[in-house]
């Protein structure tokens, strides 16, 4: 009988872990925002990538004098194609990243906890380095996001080994 109460107590209902699914999510929509900025910079090879990009700006009707955006466009306008190449195999590299992450922790898969709490985790020291070097809200934000993750994926792998 004492059996029988210890084993209903270690079987807990496996419902959808809400902290997971909106990890993995986000993971996702990184996914595919990397892959859309990879072909993005694919597409941008052997063009003039300033006005390509204002044409796109002019397109979507967004104005490209915005201070912002114009030092963007003209940051961006310095590629060559060779570092557009790099930001599509980079990009493209960090989206597969995310998927993997992204889908393992859909379908509840332990090593997708561990992968994304190292890959998350290896990217901290850079982004307090980033964050020192020129403070702003969405770098702190960015910092805030990945160490909750991190520190909620381990929390739960931490109190799923107590079970």
């Amino acid at each position: 009988m004492v059996a029988a109460v210890k084993k209903k107590k270690k079987k807990k209902k496996k419902g959808r872990d809400r902290g997971v699914l909106l990890i993995a999510i986000f993971k996702l929509v990184k996914c595919a925002l990397l892959f859309a900025l990879g072909i993005g910079a694919l597409t941008l090879l052997h063009k003039n990538v300033e006005s390509a990009l204002i044409d796109l700006l002019a397109t979507i009707h967004v104005d490209h004098n915005n201070r912002y955006l114009h030092g963007l466009v003209a940051k961006l306008g310095l590629a060559d194609d060779r570092k557009l190449t790099a930001i599509g195999a980079g990009s493209f590299f960090y989206a597969a990243l995310m998927a993997t992450e992204g889908i393992g922790l859909l379908f509840r898969k332990r090593w997708a906890n561990y992968l994304t709490i190292i890959a998350t985790a290896l990217f901290i020291p850079l982004e307090v380095y980033e964050l020192f070097k020129k403070f702003g809200l969405a770098r702190l934000a960015i910092l805030v996001v990945n160490i909750a993750v991190v520190a909620y994926l381990w929390y739960r792998l931490r109190a799923e080994r107590k079970i």
